[in-house]
């Protein structure tokens, strides 16, 4: 059965960018532009697997995480969180919000797809 990723990121390119890569990986993939509309369109698409970016323009990445993981559906889903915004304790704070992988952006193909199949375990 083929993997499904929910992608939310805000910026068209890097949504662009992640989907057509996980495609090509033989991925189902389900772009969220609004991170306020990330939820609904999760418990409708039911991934194996979230991509997020933290930076959102309407919600923290950061709360997010926190409602994806106390939701009945969606709390056993794993995270992987993608952010351009890497300072110190970044990662560490990010983890403990419940994300089980983190990226920093500029975002590269093969260590992308090695953390994607790491967590969906493809």
């Amino acid at each position: 059965m083929t993997k499904r990723i929910l992608v939310v990121e805000d910026n068209d390119l890097n949504r662009k960018l992640f989907c057509d890569v996980l495609q090509a990986g033989g991925f189902s993939v389900e772009p969220v532009s609004d991170g306020n509309d990330a939820l609904e369109r999760a418990r409708a698409f039911t991934p194996n697997l979230v991509v997020m970016d933290i930076q959102l323009q309407d919600i923290s990445g950061l709360d997010l995480i926190s409602l994806l993981k106390d939701d009945a559906e969606l709390g056993e889903v794993p995270v992987l969180a993608v952010t351009a915004y890497a300072g110190k304790g970044d990662e560490e704070r990010i983890r403990d919000m419940g994300a089980e992988g983190y990226l920093s952006k500029p975002v590269s193909i093969g260590p992308f797809m090695a953390a994607v199949k790491g967590l969906v375990g493809a």
